[in-house]
């Protein structure tokens, strides 16, 4: 998403490789690399539209209890929802675009990220040691690998196999210090609103294991790169990816 290599780039690449019925390695072999190609395009230009300028709040208060006190946690910037939605780190857009003023009407280059995985998942695997989130259907056929923030030392993940609960979409978040974690001097039950800067991000998957999921992230370029409080954090485009191919009863496995 920043347009280095990198371990995340290795592990997607074995995820590749598994999909294609190859040997998994994670070196971009001159196979992969054939079998990558498309011949179209990887940065193609996009025009930024009036609506594009919506849902742009302004900076996201660090503080839990300051951001109880709004109604939405939308973007920072045109930059940052841009970003986001083509799947790249703020300052790959911004070095992609220099001078840019990311306004309306404006034409800049972005990455070309293709159409959104489909199918139907069965079962996933959330990866303490790889770091990764693994979708297969009923077939055992992977569908989809995502890089992932998966508990701490402090916060560990859980063990063992619980099933998917409930899918929602653009959550509000439920802060509660005696529960989970206390953040900063707040030591009451807060409200968060929901927004795709929200603790959670833009999609909550809930686990059978109370206070748990998969859920979205406010900082995508973080992710597989900090801890986590326990739950399972995917980028917010990988995590509304991985909502709309899970349903209630779906297993997930922590490994």
């Amino acid at each position: 998403m920043d347009g280095y290599d990198g371990e995340n780039v290795r592990k997607a690449i074995m995820a590749f490789q598994a999909m294609a019925g190859r040997d998994v390695t994670g070196t971009l072999d001159a196979e992969t690399v054939t079998l990558l190609e498309t011949a179209l395009p990887v940065i193609g230009a996009y025009v930024i539209t009036v609506e594009d300028t919506n849902e742009i709040t302004g900076p996201t208060p660090a503080d839990y209890a300051e951001k109880a006190q709004l109604d939405f946690l939308g973007y920072g910037s045109v930059a940052e929802k841009l970003a986001e939605r083509f799947h790249m780190d703020q300052k790959f857009l911004v070095a992609l675009n220099p001078g840019s003023g990311f306004a309306a009407g404006e034409t800049i280059a972005v990455a070309i990220t293709g159409p959104n995985r489909i199918g139907m998942v069965a079962r996933i695997e959330a990866d303490k040691v790889l770091r990764q989130v693994r979708a297969y259907d009923a077939q055992g056929v992977l569908l989809a690998a995502y890089p992932a923030t998966i508990g701490s030392e402090d916060n560990p993940s859980p063990s063992g196999s619980y099933v998917v609960e409930a899918v929602a979409p653009m959550p509000t978040y439920t802060y509660n210090p005696e529960i989970n974690f206390q953040q900063g001097d707040n030591t009451e039950v807060l409200t968060i609103p929901p927004g795709p800067n929200g603790p959670v991000g833009s999609v909550w998957i809930a686990l059978s294991k109370p206070s748990y999921g998969i859920h979205g992230s406010p900082e995508p370029a973080q992710i597989d790169k900090t801890s986590s409080h326990g739950c399972v954090r995917l980028t917010n485009w990988d995590a509304e990816e991985l909502g709309s191919m899970v349903s209630p009863g779906v297993t997930v496995e922590f490994l």
